[in-house]
């Protein structure tokens, strides 16, 4: 496994473990008597280290040639893991809707087949400057939607809390419509290779 792998890689570890940090204080209230304020910095620094590591295996794949077929798409893979473990997260905890929720999931599924598909033509489909964007997006809302559920279990400045969750819904609705429009680009590009085959 190269060095970008790894940072990829460790983005995929990362996701179970801000699942677990998130409800820790649910599944075990006993143990947690002064609340779950203490979980905030906890999953803000997994969250920024899990999309720094974006950055790092981008960066570590064009410094010592590791770019490969595998890795991408391995990268979209792991984004896709760690973000709907964090939308998940949101839409539990009442911050997002789930009728959202669902439509990246399908996307998502979607993509996967696309990409299956054309891997048995011998293309290996990376992320397209579409997808990258949906990427820039989700990220925005998930990181408003964590001020809200920050402010919410830090109880400070609660009557920002109805504001700040709207506007995570809203940016959430944004990153859904880039994300459609961006499987309407992957399968494009599939209608071509098929009719080109």
């Amino acid at each position: 496994m190269t060095l970008a792998d790894k940072f990829t890689f460790s983005r995929i570890i990362l996701a179970p473990v801000f699942f677990i940090i998130y409800f820790l204080p649910d599944f075990f209230p006993a143990l947690f008597p002064n609340g779950s304020g203490w979980t905030v910095p906890v999953f803000w620094l997994v969250a920024i280290y899990a999309e720094l590591t974006d950055m790092f295996d981008g960066m570590a794949a064009r410094k010592y040639n590791e770019v490969s077929d595998f890795g991408k798409l391995f990268d979209p893979f792991a984004d896709t893991i760690f973000q709907v473990t964090c939308f998940l997260c949101l839409v539990v905890d009442g911050i997002f809707p789930v009728v959202l929720f669902l439509l990246v999931l399908y996307r998502e599924f979607g993509i996967l087949i696309i990409r299956n598909l054309m891997l048995k033509k011998g293309i290996t489909m990376g992320a397209r400057i579409g997808g990258k964007i949906k990427t820039v997006t989700y990220v925005v809302a998930g990181a408003v939607a964590l001020l809200a559920v920050s402010i919410k279990r830090l109880e400070v400045f609660e009557f920002l809390f109805p504001y700040i969750k709207y506007c995570s819904i809203v940016i959430f609705a944004i990153s859904v419509i880039f994300s459609l429009t961006s499987f309407y680009d992957y399968f494009s590009v599939y209608r071509k290779a098929e009719k080109n085959k």
